[in-house]
C-alpha cells in the first residue's frame, strides 16, 4: 500500500493546530467565565455595601429626622402632624399634678421593672413578682424594636418625632408625643433614639405599628410614665445616680403582619 507520508504529515500538522484553537478557545471562555463571575460578586459586594450604608443612615434612629434633637419636654402650639398620609392633630392634654399617692402601685425605686413580650404585644408592670398592671401595645413594623435588658434615661411629657419614608407611604412627622420615656443598654446608645412614648395617631395596639419605638395608648402611657422611675419633675427629667431609670426587659419575636 502506497503511503502519501507528505499528506499525512499535513493532517497531524491541521489536528495539532485544531486542537490548539480549540484550546485558546477554550481558555478564552473560561477567562470570560471566571471575569463575569469576579464582576457579579463585585456588584453584589458594592449593592450590599451602599445598601448597608444607607441602612445604617436611615436607621442610625429609631425617628430617623427628628432623633433626640429636642429634649425640652415643651408643648408646642403648631399641633397639625401627618403618619402616613394622613393628617392628624395632638390633642390637648390635661395638666396633672401627679403625687406617690395618687400612682399605682409601692414607691419601691428600683423594685420596678417594664416586661415587653414583643411576640404577644403586651406589656406587664411588675414591682417584685407582683404585676402592677399590663396592656396591649404596637412596637416596630418597619424597623424591629430592639431586644434586651434596657433602662429608661430621660422621660419627656412631650416631643416631637419625625421619620419614615415618603417614597414607600411611611413619614410621620408628629408634634406633642406623650409621655415618652427613652432607654438605652450597652448595645443600644441614647443617641439611636428608642422609647416608650404614647401614640394619639392610631388605636391598632396589640399589633406592630411603629418604627422601632413601643407604641402605648395615651391613656396607658400617662399611667406607666407616672408608675416608672425617675419622678417627673417637669417637661423632662433625666435618670441620675439617686433617681436611676426603671428597668426595662424586651424580648420575644413581633409578629409578621
Amino acid at each position: 500500500m502506497f503511503v502519501n507520508l507528505k499528506s499525512m504529515r499535513k493532517i497531524r500538522i491541521k489536528k495539532r493546530l485544531t486542537k490548539k484553537i480549540i484550546i485558546k478557545k477554550q481558555t478564552q471562555n473560561l477567562h470570560k467565565y471566571w471575569m463575569a463571575l469576579f464582576g457579579f460578586f463585585v456588584a453584589i459586594a458594592s449593592l450590599s455595601f451602599f445598601t448597608n450604608q444607607n441602612r445604617t443612615y436611615d436607621n442610625s434612629c429609631a425617628n430617623s429626622k427628628s432623633c433626640i434633637v429636642n429634649l425640652s419636654g415643651a408643648y408646642e402650639s403648631q399641633t397639625n402632624g401627618i403618619f402616613m398620609g394622613k393628617k392628624v392633630s395632638s390633642p390637648l392634654l390635661v395638666e396633672k399634678t401627679v403625687s406617690g399617692e395618687n400612682v399605682l402601685g409601692e414607691n419601691t425605686g428600683s423594685n420596678k421593672h417594664i416586661y415587653i413580650d414583643l411576640s404577644r404585644q403586651y406589656l406587664e408592670a411588675k414591682e417584685g413578682e407582683r404585676v402592677v398592671f399590663g396592656f396591649q401595645i404596637s412596637s416596630g413594623k418597619w424597623y424591629p424594636t430592639p431586644t434586651g435588658d434596657f433602662r429608661i434615661w430621660i422621660k419627656l411629657r412631650y416631643t416631637r418625632m419625625e421619620g419614615g419614608n415618603p417614597a414607600i407611604n411611611t413619614y410621620y412627622n408628629l408634634p406633642n408625643v406623650p409621655y415618652t420615656m427613652y432607654f438605652y443598654n450597652d448595645q443600644i446608645p441614647k443617641t439611636r433614639g428608642f422609647g416608650l412614648h404614647g401614640a394619639y395617631w392610631h388605636s391598632n395596639f396589640g399589633h406592630p405599628m411603629s418604627h422601632g419605638c413601643i407604641n402605648i395608648s395615651v391613656e396607658n402611657s400617662e399611667l406607666l410614665y407616672n408608675w416608672a422611675d425617675p419622678p417627673a419633675t417637669g417637661g423632662s427629667t433625666y435618670a441620675s445616680d439617686e433617681h436611676p431609670g426603671t428597668q426595662l426587659t424586651i424580648f420575644g419575636e413581633a409578629p409578621k403582619e
